[in-house]
């Protein structure tokens, strides 16, 4: 399978990416569509495509100088194991190492492995990391 990723919002599919979030990801599951909307409009967006038709979908939030948080790494079921998912990560290292960006999180359960060959590795000092939880 070739794969194409852009950045382009306006080739995103906003409601199949909403489905597969909502739907099929553990870690959005019930997300409400005007969030996903909002989300895409504050975030560098990066879909993959293949055959005509948008396979996989990766979320960025950035300052675009030191800082980003990956998340909403999704892959089209009929499209896993296929590269989609490296082929999205490998866009975000590549833009997120052209802006410069020297920290990325990100938060997975089960990608591990998609993500150990671009240098993701445990927080090395998570006694200095704090998060802020919101009631939903």
């Amino acid at each position: 399978m070739t794969v194409e990723v852009s950045t382009d919002v306006d080739r995103l599919d906003a409601e199949l990416v909403h489905r597969w979030l909502s739907e099929d990801a553990y870690w959005a599951l019930g997300r409400p569509r005007d969030v996903m909307d909002r989300a895409i409009a504050a975030s560098l967006n990066f879909g993959a495509y293949a055959d005509g038709r948008q396979v996989g979908y990766a979320r960025v939030v950035t300052d675009g100088a030191l800082f980003a948080w990956l998340c909403d790494v999704y892959v089209d079921p009929t499209a896993r194991g296929q590269g989609v998912g490296k082929a999205l990560v490998a866009a975000v290292d590549a833009a997120l190492t052209d802006f410069g960006v020297r920290r990325t999180l990100l938060a997975t359960e089960d990608a591990h492995s998609l993500y150990a060959p671009f240098g993701f590795v445990p927080l090395p000092d998570q006694h200095r990391w704090l998060i802020r939880t919101a009631a939903p």
